[in-house]
């Protein structure tokens, strides 16, 4: 069953959020974010969530703060404030009953989850789905002509999804202050990275990385001719499936 929720952040935004309620709860819960510019009803999101709940999982996806429907402002965000969201969200399901919280997430969700685990000593498992874990070059995707304008003006436009969108040096300023590898490298919670190899936004050899940087505690599956955004009804249910078995077999804990 669905049921939509809603908390606050530490800015007192309220965030938008669909729980995922299981008919068995195992006292298990995951909370899943969305990539940059989207929402919590991205279809990989939304049919992981899904099935995690008909596996007896607590899952709660959620807006973050200037996405979808969650206050904010979009020009306010940075990874900073989304990984003290993502927090929050965590400890919302653990007020739901949730023991052991895993943490998942799709491309900078991903980062965001990889990130915020690293952070947070009750998360027991954490997922990233086509995440750029190779490092956080905020820049990357701006023509020279947006960074003149950011030079210029602390500030850089752009469109993305339907939306006029802004950012400003604030969020490049932020993302600085994380080694993303360093982080992946140093992980001790159990990792599991899910890429598609014709991903045409992030290269799968940045999954490769990963597994490299920390062998140990990282898992690596590629999905055959997935894409970024796992548009193929297929590779959804391909990911889906695996990513709800991994975090079943790494939540359940002895009492």
């Amino acid at each position: 069953m669905e049921q939509p929720i809603y908390f606050y952040n530490k800015q007192g935004e309220k965030i938008a959020g669909t729980l995922h309620l299981p008919k068995r709860p195992a006292g298990c819960g995951v909370v899943f974010g969305h990539c940059f510019t989207c929402s919590r009803h991205t279809r990989i999101i939304r049919q992981a969530c899904k099935e995690l709940a008909e596996k007896d999982v607590l899952a709660l996806r959620f807006d973050f703060s200037g996405n979808g429907q969650s206050e904010g402002e979009f020009s306010a965000s940075n990874y900073s404030k989304q990984i003290t969201e993502m927090q929050t969200a965590a400890a919302v399901i653990a007020e739901k009953g949730a023991r052991w919280i895993g943490l998942a997430g799709h491309s900078m969700g991903a980062v965001i989850a990889v990130l915020t685990a690293a952070r947070t000593r009750t998360v027991k498992a954490v997922c990233a789905l086509a995440g750029r874990l190779s490092g956080l070059n905020a820049t990357h995707f701006f023509s020279k002509k947006q960074l003149k304008e950011l030079e210029d003006t602390g500030r850089v436009s752009f469109n993305s999804r339907g939306r006029s969108l802004q950012l400003s040096t604030q969020f490049f300023a932020d993302a600085k202050q994380y080694d993303l590898p360093e982080t992946v490298k140093s992980l001790q919670t159990p990792l599991l990275v899910v890429h598609g190899d014709a991903d045409e936004i992030i290269p799968v050899q940045d999954a490769y990385l990963a597994k490299t940087l920390n062998p140990e505690y990282t898992e690596l599956v590629v999905i055959p001719g997935a894409d970024h955004m796992f548009s193929a009804e297929m590779h959804r249910t391909q990911t889906s499936k695996l990513l709800v078995k991994w975090f079943k077999e790494h939540l359940h804990e002895p009492l």
